[in-house]
């Protein structure tokens, strides 16, 4: 009865003054939603950012806002969760989105584009640059609120049943490309494939495509592609460092308290670091294995690189004059990325040149 009288009187400033909020915080009615995945289970790096995000939420709430995560397939097709969430299937959704390009090209700028940003330059335009703020208003008319979580870093260029001695071996290529780098690899001749990852593997055993890319070593080896094509070729100028995002349903988003909807954001910022921790740590063995079991491990010739650029700027060229969402949002993340660049060129480029000539 005490009690009852003083949380009456006091009022909300008396209670946190008296120590007592996290009372009315956990009074909170239990939320459980679901997640579903564009990745396979067996990624324990891309479909594993789901369960770090979920136990995050678990514990910050107090065991009160619980979040079922699943698989590609399971719910619905990996390239299906875009519209899952947008129509309110799901609550949630964890993929890459420039898997949704076809739907729209600016989906491309939430992930990675050819000759794009690298991770820290990404994370920088997304949280300190106008990255966030552009890409919210542009997810807000297909109903999705967007975080990201994760990130791959740099990745490398795929694997390829013939060697790659310049650009007119690209003619012809069936190559499972993710995404945005299609477009790009079309003006090359390459005749892009977009397959989930957990179908890529039989493809290239079977013939049906020449050639795939995924993410570096440690996902690679996971999926065996170096089973079924020698040629392990570097870097992967489309993806220098893919953004993964989660996306929650808008109207279940305003539904949400400020404080949970604080949890999703702390949440999906840790499972991210999470992410990068475990691709940074794990690809450098992975690769060691990799080349121990017979890889080729081999660098594009320079006139792939040269011309994938020229094809980069030229598709850009063309969507600025024909897509205003995309002219919108590249125009601000081309200007960033140039003077990203000159900074890196005297920092951390500079750095890492030295570092990786020297004998440790």
């Amino acid at each position: 009865m005490e009690r009852r009288l003083f949380v009456r009187g006091a009022g909300l400033a008396g209670i946190l003054a008296a120590g007592t909020a996290p009372a009315v915080v956990h009074a909170q009615t239990t939320i459980r939603w679901r997640i579903a995945s564009s990745f396979p289970k067996s990624l324990d790096t891309l479909f594993g950012v789901c369960d770090v995000f979920a136990a995050h939420l678990k514990n910050m709430s107090g065991g009160k806002f619980i979040v079922t995560t699943h698989a590609a397939g399971e719910l619905m097709p990996a390239f299906g969760v875009l519209d899952g969430v947008s129509n309110g299937t799901v609550e949630m959704a964890n993929t890459a989105p420039y898997y949704f390009f076809g739907k729209d090209p600016t989906f491309a700028l939430d992930c990675a584009i050819p000759f794009g940003l690298n991770y820290r330059q990404m994370n920088a335009w997304m949280y300190e640059g106008n990255g966030m703020k552009l890409l919210r208003e542009f997810y807000a008319k297909v109903n999705v609120v967007n975080f990201p979580m994760g990130n791959t870093g740099a990745q490398m260029g795929g694997w390829y049943r013939k060697e790659i001695k310049s650009v007119a071996d690209l003619k012809g290529l069936k190559f499972r490309a993710g995404g945005f780098a299609g477009k790009v690899l079309e003006k090359l001749g390459v005749v892009p494939q977009n397959i989930p990852g957990g179908e890529i593997y039989q493809a290239l055993e079977k013939g049906t495509i020449d050639a795939a890319e995924w993410v570096g070593p440690y996902d690679d080896l996971k999926l065996g592609f170096n089973k079924v094509a020698p040629f392990y070729y570097y870097p992967g100028w489309w993806e220098g460092g893919p953004q993964l995002s989660l996306y929650v349903n808008q109207k279940a988003y305003d539904g949400l308290t400020a404080e949970y909807k604080a949890m999703i954001e702390a949440a999906s910022q840790a499972a991210g670091t999470d992410m990068v921790a475990k691709y940074d740590y794990r690809n450098p063995a992975a690769l060691k294995q990799l080349v121990a079991g017979g890889s080729k491990l081999q660098r594009f010739p320079k006139d792939v690189m040269e011309s994938s650029f020229k094809a980069a700027m030229e598709v850009y060229a063309d969507l600025n004059a024909t897509n205003p969402a995309w002219k919108k949002i590249y125009d601000d993340y081309a200007a960033y990325r140039r003077d990203a660049n000159l900074w890196f060129r005297f920092t951390e480029s500079a750095f890492d040149d030295f570092m990786q000539s020297q004998k440790l």
